[in-house]
């Protein structure tokens, strides 16, 4: 049982959706400390946080009718909210009256039921005022026990999907004592827009193409572009395989860590870290099994010695939030990287997409093709 008396006291909850909700949500506003909704006043536009609000219908016979938001938040979010129930005790079966509320959790008509509040809550976003626009967010509660999210960050209405992802998107009561399900809740009620992935991976990619630029620069004075290129490439997916857990935990990061006051043996011991990412199996400088990449990336494992100054921005671009960044933008990190000059001359092609691990674990490392432009043919 949850130490929070908010999850304690809603724990046990079902089956009263309309006695239920507005109480729910009120305190879990408190709960997320964001806002209570504000009371509904007669101008309508001005009712941009409230209950209950009012939206038309139009349908194609030309007839109109009302239906009414459970909660909408402008800008943020549409939110629909059921509420289910636990199966009886078999005991219990004859003995009393059990109310099902919406479904019976846990059930295929529960799933069902819930998909069918999710597209009730998008109809309601499509029938916002025009001068609104569509929400970033549609929420879906079970009250009491669960909260999904779907997010669309284009504005056309067009792709809700589940946020952050399929297999996370349903956030039950008990998980809400997560600080960073807390603080995923608390952005989408305050400023969802945050949350949009393409905006977080323009920040990192803004962060870490300097250091990446500084650590060419510095490279390229003292070793030919050609070898500068595949080392920065192969530290670039390291770091992202180490961060979406491809490689274990924090090995990579522990592995620079160790080296910090013995930079003499950071070239072969990453060469050797990325043999075995070639070939998949026991590294003994992680002292863990490694997983195979097997799309070229590691055929050649050169590593480059470096000094101090070197080693530290390595250090800052590997402490980016590497998982947050669309590895079809792992090509642009490597031209803002390079010299302008050098990347002309070279003429560079890469294949990022060829390292996206399989939704079923496998593993590609992929490939990049250097060629010499036309002009130096």
């Amino acid at each position: 049982m949850s130490t929070h008396p908010f999850i304690d006291r809603w724990h046990n909850s079902a089956a009263a959706e309309r006695a239920n909700y507005a109480l729910f949500l009120s305190e879990l506003c408190d709960y997320l400390e964001v806002p209570r909704p504000k009371p509904a006043v007669a101008d309508a536009a001005q009712n941009h946080y409230v209950f209950e609000y009012p939206v038309t219908f139009r349908h194609p016979t030309g007839l109109s009718s009302t239906g009414f938001v459970d909660l909408y938040k402008k800008d943020c979010f549409v939110l629909e909210a059921k509420q289910g129930s636990q199966a009886p005790e078999p005991s219990l079966l004859f003995e009393m009256p059990h109310r099902r509320g919406t479904a019976i959790r846990g059930t295929a008509g529960w799933d069902q039921a819930m998909l069918r509040a999710r597209n009730q809550a998008e109809q309601y976003a499509k029938a916002l005022p025009a001068a609104d626009g569509w929400p970033p967010f549609l929420i879906v509660v079970d009250v009491g026990y669960s909260i999904e999210l779907f997010a669309d960050f284009s504005g056309t209405g067009k792709a809700y999907v589940p946020f952050p992802d399929s297999l996370t998107h349903r956030i039950l009561l008990e998980q809400l004592e997560i600080p960073l399900v807390r603080a995923r809740l608390r952005a989408i009620w305050t400023d969802p827009f945050t949350l949009d992935p393409s905006r977080i991976s323009a920040r990192v990619t803004r962060d870490v193409a300097w250091h990446l630029a500084s650590l060419a620069r510095s490279l390229e004075q003292d070793h030919p572009a050609e070898a500068v290129t595949p080392f920065l490439m192969r530290c670039i997916f390291t770091f992202f395989a180490e961060d979406i857990h491809l490689l274990p935990r924090e090995s990579f990061s522990k592995l620079l860590e160790s080296l910090r006051q013995d930079l003499s043996n950071f070239k072969p011991m990453v060469e050797s870290l990325w043999r075995t990412m070639d070939s998949g199996g026991f590294s003994p400088i992680l002292r863990e099994h490694v997983l195979r990449f097997n799309g070229g990336l590691f055929e050649s494992t050169e590593a480059l010695p470096l000094n101090r100054a070197q080693f530290d921005i390595l250090c800052l671009a590997a402490g980016a939030e590497w998982k947050d960044v669309e590895p079809a933008i792992f090509g642009t990190l490597l031209e803002r990287a390079l010299d302008p000059r050098e990347r002309h001359s070279l003429g560079a092609h890469y294949t990022p997409r060829a390292y996206v691990p399989s939704q079923f674990g496998l593993c590609a490392a992929g490939r990049i093709r250097m060629e010499k432009s036309h002009r130096n043919r």
